[in-house]
């Protein structure tokens, strides 16, 4: 059974960092590129950024480049999601999704096949 669990989520206060990390289970990274979405509240769910483990990052946000990050360890089957110098304006929920193959140029959330639950990142002092 294909599943990903997201965790790492949390209240932190602007300025801050988390790292989300998505777990895969059933599947493995070598064969599939994993993106990081979120939704904040009242908003559509966006694209942030995604991995391949063969082709590399693909940025949906350019303005995130240079506060997030995106890595993945294939031995624990694991993308993280490191971001530093939050905002309250990036209090959402994120999720993390699977897809096979490369990364999709555009974060249209169709090109993903599996879905991870979310996890809750509050940004608030």
């Amino acid at each position: 059974q294909l599943q990903l669990v997201e965790s790492g989520g949390g209240l932190v206060q602007p300025g801050g960092s988390l790292r989300l990390s998505c777990a895969a289970s059933g599947f493995t990274l070598d064969y599939y590129s994993i993106g990081w979405f979120r939704q904040a509240p009242g908003k559509e769910r966006e694209g942030v950024m995604c991995i391949s483990s063969r082709l590399g990052t693909t940025n949906y946000a350019d303005s995130l480049k240079g506060r997030f990050t995106i890595s993945s360890d294939n031995a624990k089957n694991t993308v993280y999601l490191q971001m530093n110098s939050l905002k309250p304006e990036d209090t959402a929920v994120y999720y993390c999704a699977a897809s096979y193959g490369s990364c999709p140029r555009e974060a249209v959330m169709y090109e993903y096949d599996y879905w991870g639950q979310g996890t809750q990142v509050t940004v608030s002092s």
